[in-house]
């Protein structure tokens, strides 16, 4: 079951559960689109995975199995990833 964290690693954007802005790689970290893209170019800072748009929890469905409450970020933001 997807944790549906709360917000970006990065820029502790929130990303409710609903959004269509969260990305995650395989071990769910959670990034917004904008730093997802523009700062990281697609790629997780902590494991290096592809991150892909996270799937939308039904509304309906929440209320059984809810979002994660933890807030996971970094103090001073993701370091760009550099091309290789």
């Amino acid at each position: 079951m997807l944790q549906l964290r709360p917000n970006c690693e990065c820029c502790d954007k929130d990303l409710p559960p609903g959004s269509r802005e969260a990305m995650i790689c395989s071990f769910e970290c959670t990034f917004c689109t904008q730093c997802a893209y523009e700062v990281l170019d697609g790629q997780c800072p902590n494991c290096t995975g592809e991150l892909v748009r996270r799937p939308v929890r039904p509304a309906a469905k929440l209320g059984k199995f809810p979002a994660s409450t933890e807030r996971v970020s970094k103090p001073d933001g993701c370091a760009p990833i550099k091309a290789a």
